[in-house]
């Protein structure tokens, strides 16, 4: 019967005019990303949230493995105290629960789906439920192996639960995951594709289910990748603001790298020399004999941006794939361990460094459009302003950079300084890492609007200098991207839609 139908018209034969009939492309599958618990980064986590990639098949021996976990969760319950299954939680420790008692579990959920605020975008969403299924996986919840099935058929449909912003303060991600909790067992929305099946959970679930900082992680992962995206692109950016005003290429000598050598600063140097083509040892230049700190000092401050990215990234490997579950079950001791590794030092100061780190250079960029405003480095109109008397040009861009960089300056400020004392003060510190990864996401919009004020101004600059980069080096095809995309009238009009564009093309240029 199909092959029949194949030939009555399926793809690969003819029309009915006889014409021959082009078979559909065939579609791409998505790449494939591997939850194990011990194997997940940000790579796989940003695929997942944004639907570029798809969930493996899970390995039978992990959810064995997840199984056996569970089961020794149970039997040691029934047994003894352990901590959110057998009494509640908080100040509530105190207080036994008996083991027949099934709806702890939902009363705990219930109770804690409060989260508040406006509703997160479903890649944040996303991006906790690929977060905990791979955290489940790590064998250390005892939880239910049906719950990490579930999460992952939702990342595979694309379904995610309505999970509100607010509701942790870096010690677990507790309202957030309780809605998530909610909506498995059929009492909370789901939004996106094709929820799972309602869960049946008891008391034993509850807790491990949300004692994890699932969200805060999903959303520190996010953060990185966009952000790490943006200073890849401000060195093109910063390689063009060079070209326009006749910059030295002395600060990126190799001899200067080698005298301090920090990982991140000797990456910026290298880069800066393929991008401009500059050699390793330049020729003194031959009018200042030293650029402002917009341009010289890019090497020195752009790298620890580098640095404190990748360093935030080696947090995030060991976070998404520890079994940080308060309490642990160890299936190999059957017993369970009462700890902390859910407080959430790591991801906040990590977090933290890197939003200042970033700031740093956002700074920078702010001081090479300054300087591409000035006749004395451009020789050319104060602000680029064309021929008309007293042409602001790009004076406005100063004000709209300095704006966001006030928002990023912000949410530059360190999380990690805030301070609760809760549940009745027997949870007396807070790391505020969920606070600290929100402020990464805030703070990646707001870069990317300072860095594409910046490319505006440089662009302008070159066209008005008619100077184009060396053929053949990087900078020279990010000056086509750019000056392919941006308007080229230099008369004094509004440049809102300069940026807009400009803001687009910063994924390209980060690409070269």
């Amino acid at each position: 019967m199909v092959s029949r139908a194949l030939d009555q018209g399926g793809w690969g034969g003819r029309a009915s005019g006889g014409a021959s009939v082009a078979p559909p492309p065939a579609a791409v599958p998505l790449p494939a990303v591997v939850l194990d618990g011990r194997g997940l980064g940000v790579g796989g986590i940003v695929g997942l949230a944004e639907r570029t990639a798809r969930p493996a098949v899970l390995d039978p021996g992990d959810l064995a493995y997840a199984r056996e976990s569970w089961e020794t969760a149970r039997r040691l319950a029934a047994t003894g105290r352990v901590y959110g299954r057998s009494t509640g939680v908080g100040a509530n420790r105190t207080e036994d629960v008996v083991a027949a008692d099934d709806g702890h579990g939902l009363r705990l959920l219930r109770s804690h789906a409060g989260a508040i605020g406006d509703p997160l975008p479903a890649r944040e969403v996303r991006a906790m439920l690929a977060v905990r299924a791979n955290q489940l996986l790590a064998g250390g919840a005892g939880l239910r192996p049906e719950v990490i099935t579930a999460l992952v058929e939702a990342l595979g449909s694309g379904a995610y639960p309505v999970v509100n912003e607010y509701g942790a303060v870096g010690t677990g991600d507790l309202a957030a995951l309780a809605q998530t909790g909610l909506a498995l067992v059929g009492e909370h929305p789901w939004a996106g594709g094709r929820a799972p099946a309602p869960l049946a959970l008891d008391g034993n679930d509850a807790l491990a289910l949300i004692s994890s900082n699932a969200l805060t992680l999903g959303q520190a992962a996010l953060a990185l990748d966009g952000t790490r995206r943006l200073l890849d692109a401000a060195l093109p950016v910063a390689a063009l603001s060079l070209l326009a005003v006749g910059g030295s290429y002395e600060p990126f000598a190799e001899p200067v790298v080698q005298a301090r050598p920090h990982r991140g600063t000797a990456a910026v140097t290298a880069r800066m020399r393929e991008l401009t083509g500059a050699p390793a040892r330049p020729a003194p230049p031959l009018g200042r004999i030293q650029d402002p700190y917009g341009f010289r000092c890019v090497p020195q401050i752009h790298g620890p941006a580098l640095d404190a990215a990748d360093a935030l990234e080696e947090v995030l490997a060991v976070e998404v794939n520890a079994a940080a579950e308060n309490p642990l079950i160890s299936v190999a001791d059957q017993a369970a361990y009462h700890h902390g590794n859910f407080y959430a030092a790591h991801p906040a100061l990590a977090l933290d460094g890197f939003r200042l780190a970033v700031l740093q250079t956002a700074l920078l960029s702010t001081a090479r459009l300054a300087a591409l405003s000035e006749p004395d480095f451009t020789r050319l109109r104060p602000f680029l302003g064309d021929h008309a008397p007293a042409s602001s040009g790009v004076m406005i861009l100063e004000y709209a950079a300095g704006a966001a960089l006030g928002e990023l300056r912000a949410a530059s400020q360190p999380a990690s300084l805030g301070h609760a004392v809760l549940s009745r003060g027997v949870e007396e510190q807070a790391s505020f890492a969920s606070l600290a990864a929100r402020q990464a996401l805030r703070a990646g919009v707001a870069y990317r609007r300072v860095l594409a004020c910046e490319l505006v101004a440089a662009v302008r600059a070159l066209r008005m200098r008619s100077l184009e980069p060396e053929p053949g080096v990087p900078a020279a095809r990010a000056f086509a991207l750019a000056a392919g995309a941006l308007d080229a009238r230099m008369a004094d009009r509004p440049l809102t839609a300069d940026v807009a564009v400009a803001e687009t093309l910063l994924d390209g240029l980060a690409a070269l």
